[in-house]
C-alpha cells in the first residue's frame, strides 16, 4: 500500500523527505479532485490529509468513510498543531497506553 498526502506546502514538503507522495492544495475543489483522481486505479492507498483541510470537506470525507470498501483516511496535524478541541497524536497514544499527564 502507498501513502498519499493532501496538505499544505510545508506538510507536503516534510512528508516528501520521508518518501511520501503528496499534493499541495488550497481550495475545496482541489481537495475533492485529488481524492477522486487518486482513488481511481488498482492500487489501494492510505490517504493522509491535514485536519484543517479535512474540516473544509467534512461531508465528503464522511461519505467516503462510511462507504463499504472506501479508502483509509487519516487526519494529521499540520505545523500549526492540532485544531482546538482535538487531541494531538501524542495525546492519543499516551491515552491508549494508559498514561496520564
Amino acid at each position: 500500500m502507498k501513502f498519499f498526502l493532501i496538505g499544505d506546502k510545508e506538510t507536503v514538503t516534510a512528508f516528501s523527505l520521508a518518501g511520501i507522495e503528496g499534493v499541495v492544495v488550497e481550495s475545496e475543489t482541489q481537495i475533492l479532485a485529488n481524492f477522486q483522481r487518486e482513488m481511481i486505479g488498482p492500487d489501494k492507498k492510505i490517504f493522509l490529509i491535514t485536519e484543517r483541510l479535512a474540516e473544509r470537506v467534512r461531508p465528503f470525507l464522511n461519505t467516503l468513510l462510511l462507504r463499504k470498501g472506501g479508502p483509509l483516511i487519516l487526519e494529521i496535524t499540520d505545523r500549526q498543531g492540532p485544531l482546538p478541541g482535538k487531541r494531538s497524536v501524542e495525546g492519543l497514544v499516551l491515552s491508549a497506553l494508559g498514561i496520564k499527564i
